[in-house]
């Protein structure tokens, strides 16, 4: 299945390219994009071969870019209050992130907790592998930017920490 980074890259290059439609299939997943009248890309949703099947007699509607972004992924307001930062912790490879070792365990930290090198802040899973990802450096988490279960990518911030 395509992420949502992804799918907006695509997106992107569509825009800026003469192409006017585009498909792609892969592992039972498709996505169709169409440009309007406009000139700007418009997505078709996502769907498995069951799905497409099942909806194949119901006319398909096209998607503006605007509202693909925000159905999938709601904008955070950025607020006043975000504390300082001189480090982000960013993930190492592509996984799922999780705050504890097990859902009934506490998490390893919580903003405002001090870390050291080796303290372990977090655990990326990716095939089947739970891989503890230590802070690097000695500081305070000022902000944890990912959520518990999120899939997360190659690089992407994962906490933000004020050195000491």
């Amino acid at each position: 299945m395509l992420k949502v980074q992804e799918i907006r890259e695509i997106i992107k290059l569509i825009d800026q390219s003469s192409i006017n439609e585009f498909t792609y299939e892969t592992n039972g997943t498709s996505i169709s994009l169409k440009k309007d009248q406009n000139g700007t890309a418009a997505k078709q949703p996502a769907a498995t071969a069951q799905q497409q099947n099942a909806v194949e007699q119901i006319p398909q509607q096209q998607v503006p870019v605007e509202q693909v972004q925000t159905e999938q992924e709601p904008v955070k307001e950025e607020s006043g209050n975000n504390a300082d930062y001189d480090y982000e912790i960013v993930s190492p490879m592509v996984g799922t992130f999780y705050t504890a070792s097990s859902p009934e365990n506490d998490p390893f930290v919580s903003t405002g907790s001090s870390v050291q090198p080796d303290t372990v802040v977090c655990i990326v899973e990716a095939m089947k592998l739970f891989n503890e990802i230590e802070a690097e450096v000695s500081g305070e988490i000022v902000e944890i930017i990912a959520e518990n279960g999120q899939l997360v990518e190659y690089g992407q911030p994962l906490f933000r920490v004020k050195k000491k």
